[in-house]
């Protein structure tokens, strides 16, 4: 595998490894990205790595060698990022390796007006140039050097998650939110300073990007324990927890139970629907089954799309729809420019209970209706051949291959998804009831082992 595909991955690249990911790969990006790119100038970020001055510089210099003026915008969030490139019509990068470990960094790209890179749709073509480039091609300098300047767009990212609520009939309210040391703890206090009836809390918000407290990575439970227990311990309306460069957010209720993406989807989407009825709303095929209903039920029109934000804003460009979430706790947004954001979802959930004038624990009963897996991973050494003999032991159910292979054995259901960068098979199973799913998953499980 070379360096250059240690690090692209299905749809951004992200979280390698320091020694396959260091300034000379960097440079060569910048070069990359700047013969793929419309346009004469680029934005730039970075999350709190201790890595990253260093590989923001080398791509910053690898652009400014063919010509493109380059803007730093110094420490941001991710969907900071996709906010400048959005509101200035220029394409963007941002270093950071999200919720993967301290030695880890990689950066994620995208054109003009916060439109993705995927695979498909020109990352390929930077890993193809960054390696020749890597390999030692003569790169043609630009007549001119492209300029370098710095700009703050925190404040403007700020009037912008905060036009998604109404501000004035925000109710009094405790929140706490653990930022992981990561980027959540520079826009989070930004934004909930302007909002006066909410409380908050910051936990673990100095930028330390070797997460001395504990992992950026808010998917697993293990990461949301601290929070769990300063919620009830503090009596707080909310917990929040934000993944390395903020882009997602877990909820938890004042109970100190925390809700899957699914659940976060479901409320968000009624909510959204309630002020654009007809609209289409769109979910990843791992979301539970309770995110169509809901949407349905809502009088939007659900559209199961993959996983993956590059595929989703694909998706949301095509129908027009208005939100999008996954399971893995992304929340995109049309008015947002279709990127993710935790901010602003927060912001919504925090705008709906309000409204409501429910606790969380109560907002999100009607929306848990089935047991779920959570994600299963397994290591094999044929994905391929595995999948297909899973394939063939539930010939007699409906599947599909949108992504992986999707069985629906109708009370159940379940997906089964390669992983791109190791030898792992990922589960994700739904049934009726906890005794059902626990069966199902253990019958599925034995299969993939045997």
């Amino acid at each position: 595998m070379s360096r250059l595909d240690a690090i692209v991955k299905a749809y951004d690249v992200r979280g390698t490894y320091p020694d396959q990911f260091d300034a000379e790969v960097a440079h060569a990006l910048g070069v990359a990205f700047a013969d793929i790119v419309e346009g004469d100038t680029v934005v730039v970020g970075r999350d709190m790595r201790p890595s990253g001055p260093e590989l923001v510089a080398a791509f910053g210099d690898g652009l400014r060698r063919r010509g493109i003026d380059v803007i730093d915008l110094g420490l941001v969030s991710t969907d900071l990022l996709y906010f400048a490139s959005g509101s200035l019509g220029l394409p963007g990068a941002v270093f950071t390796a999200s919720h993967n470990p301290a030695g880890y960094n990689g950066a994620k790209f995208c054109r003009a007006g916060a439109l993705p890179i995927g695979i498909e749709s020109g990352l390929a073509d930077i890993r193809d140039r960054a390696a020749q480039v890597l390999a030692g091609e003569v790169v043609t300098e630009a007549k001119r050097p492209g300029s370098l300047s710095e700009r703050s767009l925190l404040d403007g990212f700020v009037e912008h998650v905060l036009s998604f609520v109404d501000v004035p009939a925000i109710r009094p309210m405790r929140v706490v939110a653990d930022t992981a040391n990561g980027m959540g703890g520079l826009v989070v206090p930004a934004v909930f300073e302007r909002l006066p009836m909410i409380e908050l809390e910051v936990m673990f918000g100095e930028l330390d990007g070797t997460f001395p407290n504990h992992p950026a990575d808010p998917l697993q439970p293990a990461n949301q324990r601290d929070l769990r227990a300063r919620v009830t311990a503090g009596s707080f309306d909310l917990g929040l927890a934000f993944d390395g460069d903020a882009d997602r957010v877990f909820m938890v209720d004042e109970t100190g139970n925390g809700l899957s993406g699914s659940t976060t989807t479901a409320i968000l989407a009624a909510a959204i629907l309630r002020d654009r009825p007809g609209a289409t709303v769109l979910h990843n095929l791992i979301c539970s089954r309770a995110v169509p209903e809901a949407i349905a039920e809502h009088g939007g029109v659900p559209v199961r799309t993959r996983v993956g934000h590059s595929y989703i804003k694909q998706v949301m460009a095509e129908t027009g729809a208005v939100f999008g979430g996954e399971h893995s706790a992304h929340y995109y947004f049309a008015d947002n420019f279709r990127a993710d954001s935790g901010l602003i979802a927060s912001l919504v959930l925090i705008g709906e209970m309000s409204r409501s004038e429910q606790s969380l624990s109560s907002l999100r009963a009607p929306f848990e209706r089935y047991a779920a897996s959570g994600e299963i991973n397994t290591e094999v050494d044929d994905q391929e051949q595995v999948l297909e003999a899973v394939r063939a032991r539930y010939s007699s159910c409906h599947q599909d291959d949108l992504d992986g292979l999707t069985v629906d054995g109708g009370d159940w259901w379940f997906n089964l998804r390669a992983s791109n960068t190791e030898p792992l098979l990922r589960l994700n199973l739904e049934a009726a009831d906890r005794t059902a799913c626990d069966d199902r998953v253990a019958e599925v499980l034995a299969l993939i082992a045997g």
